[in-house]
């Protein structure tokens, strides 16, 4: 039984792994890794749901309200290809914790921001936050790292599904995060991001006491190290990964397609609401079980897309996502349809996330997937983010039917390329993966 040892930028682990630890070591790693999901998730949506707010009281006018959210996203996406870079050479574990430490660092910046009402520093902490958001993505991919190729999808199903946990109970923290601050110096609306602060510092540290061996440098010395030279693993050898290999592009464009989908027809979700005499309340609960759909049943779709084959369960992402398009988009006044659509749209989101990121990962080699990952997150957020501000538009000229044909319209390359893709590169079949993974 031969031993791996792997190394961590120069400094080389003392402790070797063997095949029979390995499966012992999977369970821990994914382990760590949902325990970081639960707790880092909880920092971003708790204070999401007032940077609005803040930045309106900072900016002194409702028009400058979206600018703190969109600076957010903006970071995430900035951040992806850097932090893809810094994992390559050094490790996961490295470029999650400064990451996260990134994110706790801007949720400072922004109480500053807060407390001297300074918009260009608010803007400035935002993009810095939203590290945090690219760390809670990349460590779906570092479940991956040692998951067996016929389990990959499940164990990044997995990790997606902890996020339930944050998404679900991060807003409803809002208001007694703020209330903290009551008499205080700090502006309440800033309140939540000094928690946040505090929760990102409590998982980087997580991370860094726990994360051992490091997942993606102990999957690269598992798979014969003398053939990943350092010059394969570079972001450049990302990009020529992706250009290579059919599946991998269909895997990119599925989760960006995917995302951009759901953020583009969600974002305008409460304001379709509105206009047909739905409250707050109504709004809160569509919205919840739009999270729901999102990440609840990730696991199943793992499942899937490990029984069924990625590309199959691309396909049930694409077309779960037309479909609620076509609900949402004809339900008017009908709220219980608006809420269907809504599910079925986070249903849709998860299909194409979970699979589209197990094909990305199969599809390329194993020194050069952090980068491509981080190719994979930046183009996400990016199209997401135009995504998002041109549905404003959208809406504002044509309306929200409208705006959800033109969502289901965005599927059908993803179908075209899938449907092209089954029948030219099918995959070779491997023991225990199905031919069409």
């Amino acid at each position: 039984m031969s031993l791996v040892t792997a190394s961590i930028g120069t400094e080389r682990a003392t402790a070797p792994v063997t095949a029979a630890e390995l499966p012992r070591l999977r369970r821990r790693i994914t382990g760590v890794l949902i325990a970081s999901q639960m707790l880092g998730g909880l920092g971003v949506p708790i204070s999401i749901a007032l940077a609005p707010v803040l930045a309106t009281e900072v900016g002194g006018t409702e028009s400058l309200s979206g600018f703190a959210s969109t600076a957010a996203v903006i970071g995430t996406a900035l951040v992806s290809l850097p932090l893809a870079a810094f994992m390559t050479a050094r490790g996961r574990r490295p470029g999650l914790v400064l990451a996260y430490g990134i994110g706790a660092c801007g949720a400072l910046l922004v109480v500053l921001a807060a407390s001297v009402k300074s918009f260009p520093l608010l803007m400035l902490g935002m993009a810095a936050f939203g590290a945090a958001s690219s760390a809670n993505l990349q460590a779906r991919f570092a479940a991956a790292d040692l998951a067996a190729p016929d389990r990959r999808a499940r164990a990044i199903s997995v990790v997606v599904w902890a996020s339930t946990i944050g998404a679900v109970a991060g807003p409803n923290l809002s208001a007694p995060a703020s209330a903290a601050f009551a008499g205080t110096s700090i502006p309440q609306t800033a309140g939540p991001f000094l928690w946040a602060a505090v929760v990102f510092v409590l998982t980087g540290t997580l991370l860094a006491v726990f994360l051992r061996p490091d997942p993606l440098l102990t999957a690269r010395a598992l798979s014969a190290p003398a053939a990943l030279p350092a010059s394969g693993r570079s972001l450049r050898a990302g990009f020529a990964a992706v250009k290579a290999s059919p599946r991998a592009r269909l895997g990119l464009l599925a989760v960006a397609v995917s995302h951009t989908t759901m953020v583009s027809i969600m974002v305008m979700t409460p304001m379709d609401l509105g206009h047909h005499g739905a409250d707050l309340k109504l709004v809160g609960l569509v919205i919840s079980g739009h999270i729901a759909g999102m990440f609840a049943f990730s696991p199943l779709m793992g499942w899937l897309a490990d029984r069924l084959g990625r590309l199959s369960v691309i396909g049930l992402g694409a077309g779960l996502l037309s479909l609620a398009a076509l609900l949402a988009g004809t339900a008017g006044d009908r709220h219980g349809q608006s809420a269907l659509g809504l599910f079925v749209l986070g249903l849709g989101w998860s299909a194409g996330m979970v699979s589209g990121s197990a094909l990305l990962t199969d599809s390329v080699p194993q020194g050069a997937r952090a980068a491509v990952q981080g190719l994979s997150d930046l183009t996400m957020n990016t199209a997401a983010g135009v995504g998002g501000a041109a549905a404003g538009l959208v809406m504002s000229q044509a309306g929200y039917g409208w705006l959800n044909a033109i969502g289901a319209a965005l599927l059908l390359p993803v179908a075209a390329l899938g449907l092209f893709t089954a029948r030219r590169h099918p995959g070779p079949a491997k023991a225990g993966v199905r031919a069409d993974t």
